[in-house]
């Protein structure tokens, strides 16, 4: 595999609302252009935010009968312009109440919205937290691809929140029954990533999944989705390996070729496929 030329992270937007202290999330609005969709991370109301892709500010949007436990990832729909928000959050790798948000896409100025509540479980946890083995049932990446929420897991070393593992498995959530718990399907997995996985996104075209990896190695992969059926994460084909990208745990697709990559420190920055390293 060809290694990777280094891009520094240079700031193309900064995010200047003092209420989103804590980016976590990004995703793109289908049916407003130029609308992007973020959220804090845990410790925040349960809110969301419209803003631009230069930093400014455009709306609040506040959730009704919902919490933000550990919101990390928001995701869309585009077929049916259904909005996810994943309060999948799991650094200690014992929480047994996660769920993701399930909400239709609202106009940027629309204060208040309702979601429905859809619980969801790993079908290989049977420990809270496990004892003897990698913590893997945290996640701070989702995306949807063909109608149907994704989720990629973030890793650490046996019993430590602090030390990442960098590798990754792949889920699918195939039913949404708001009435009882929902198991997730697991399809694939990858390690060797250089760092642990902190978002991700589908192409709108569907053709390519963008996955970010951070700490140790920043980096964003890009993976083709056609040929490979469920298993996702066996046809890489781009890398960019990123400096002073800080704690980055946001990216999502603006175009099909166009990434925006966001971090805890309120920084945005563009990331042009065309640019990118091969694999």
């Amino acid at each position: 595999m060809q290694e990777p030329k280094k891009r520094k992270w240079i700031p193309t937007g900064t995010i200047r609302k003092d209420a989103i202290s804590e980016l976590s999330g990004l995703c793109a609005s289908q049916h407003y252009p130029g609308i992007l969709w973020a959220h804090n991370d845990s410790g925040d109301r349960s809110r969301f935010f419209a803003i631009r892709a230069d930093g400014s500010f455009v709306a609040e949007v506040e959730v009704e009968d919902a919490a933000n436990k550990d919101w990390e990832d928001i995701a869309l729909d585009r077929e049916s312009g259904t909005l996810y928000i994943s309060d999948l959050g799991n650094n200690d790798n014992k929480r047994d109440d996660l769920c993701v948000y399930k909400l239709a896409e609202p106009a940027p100025k629309k204060s208040t919205v309702t979601a429905t509540k859809i619980r969801v479980a790993y079908p290989d946890q049977t420990e809270f937290p496990p004892k003897k083995t990698e913590w893997r049932f945290d996640c701070e990446a989702v995306f949807v691809f063909r109608g149907k929420l994704h989720l990629l897991t973030k890793h650490r070393m046996a019993g430590s929140p602090f030390f990442p593992s960098d590798s990754t498995v792949l889920y699918r959530l195939d039913s949404e029954d708001p009435k009882r718990v929902n198991t997730l399907t697991r399809l694939d997995q990858r390690s060797k990533l250089g760092g642990w996985v902190t978002g991700a996104d589908l192409s709108p075209d569907g053709k390519y999944l963008a996955v970010l990896a951070h700490l140790p190695v920043a980096s964003v992969w890009i993976f083709e989705t056609r040929g490979g059926g469920d298993k996702l994460l066996s046809k890489p084909v781009k890398r960019q390996v990123l400096e002073s990208a800080k704690q980055c745990e946001a990216l999502c697709f603006l175009d099909n070729q166009t990434l925006l990559l966001g971090n805890e420190q309120r920084e945005l920055f563009r990331l042009p496929l065309a640019e990118v390293t091969p694999v």
